[in-house]
């Protein structure tokens, strides 16, 4: 029988140093070991850019950025790891020079999958478990890495969505043209992924906010400014529609999520931020493996998913397919109806 590691009083690191998305679903890992170790220091560490929404997750005790390590000199980040006196790193996203620098700082447990050959020579737990030909969900995915902590069973989406809850924004000001339209029923309409998802076309948010727009609602879209440079001009020109994409800072990208009635997105960080705020989240999906729905969702108990056809027989046979694009938007409007937005 394996030993369960014991963490009371513990201090813990979380690293998870890619996107917003990946980030949102590890967050209920913190959740689970607050109940089981309440005493135990959690550090997450992650990428600047998601500092403040890691930040807003009750549980977290402290973030690393990856930055900070990665301005000192080489020589001296061992030293400054050790220092922190961590007794535990989960490589939730795994990065060969992370484990070498963990293992070289001597941090007793060092958990990582064992599907990472670089783990090998710098994890000293390797939990077995394959991600690629997994049917669990992504956060479901991620407490496989805790059952060296005494998890016995992984949680269930009710228990996920609960630990939602824990994820609180505080209010920050927004820019004037856009405070002047939150009114009435709002809605967020976020086109692009980074490249990150199968997208839907640009037209069919343009219909969709249109009919939003006719319908009295307020409708904004947000991005970045590099994406909104991609649709701008593609935006239908109307008083209620609101082009917000590079004006928002993601602390204010937050207040206006939590300010809002619903959010429509593809896979993207937004989506599972909404999600988490309790909004109603509404997620345009391919159902190829593995960026289908089952795996990458929106937590939340106001979430919920669309896809053309679950069945699509492109899709399984793995072949190119932008299905994705045939989603009407009449099954948007009635997701958004259905859960009174």
């Amino acid at each position: 029988m394996k030993k369960t590691l014991d963490s009371s009083g513990k201090r813990i690191v979380i690293s998870r140093t890619d996107s917003i998305g990946d980030v949102m679903l590890t967050l209920p890992v913190v959740a689970w070991l607050k109940e089981n170790y309440p005493d135990c220091h959690v550090t997450f560490l992650c990428r600047n850019y998601t500092e403040a929404i890691v930040r807003c997750y009750k549980g977290v005790d402290d973030v690393l950025l990856l930055e900070t390590i990665e301005a000192l000199p080489t020589v001296h980040r061992a030293a400054f790891i050790e220092s922190k006196r961590f007794d535990t790193i989960i490589h939730v996203f795994p990065r060969k020079e992370l484990a070498q620098l963990f293992k070289k700082a001597k941090v007793e447990n060092r958990i990582g999958t064992s599907h990472r050959t670089f783990h090998l020579l710098t994890c000293n737990i390797r939990p077995s478990f394959s991600r690629k030909r997994s049917p669990l969900h992504e956060a479901q995915l991620n407490f496989e890495l805790l059952r060296p902590l005494g998890i016995t069973e992984l949680p269930s989406f009710e228990q996920l969505n609960e630990w939602c809850g824990r994820f609180a924004v505080p209010e920050t000001a927004l820019p004037d043209f856009i405070e002047s339209h939150l009114s009435g029923h709002s809605v967020l309409l976020h086109p692009k992924s980074q490249g990150s998802a199968r997208e839907w076309p640009m037209e069919r948010y343009a219909q969709l906010a249109e009919t939003l727009a006719a319908q009295g609602t307020t409708v904004f879209f947000t991005g970045t400014e590099k994406e909104g440079q991609l649709f701008r001009e593609q935006l239908p020109v109307n008083e209620r529609i609101v082009d917000t994409t590079g004006k928002l800072s993601i602390e204010q990208l937050l207040t206006l999520i939590n300010r809002s009635d619903a959010l429509v997105a593809c896979s993207t960080g937004p989506l599972h931020l909404a999600g988490f705020l309790g909004k109603c989240a509404i997620g345009l999906f391919s159902p190829r493996t593995p960026i289908h729905p089952g795996r990458w969702k929106p937590l939340g108990k106001h979430a919920s998913t669309i896809v053309n056809d679950p069945n699509c027989p492109t899709c399984k046979s793995k072949k190119p397919c932008d299905c994705i694009a045939e989603i009407p938007v009449s099954r948007v409007l009635e997701a958004l109806n259905d859960c009174g937005s």
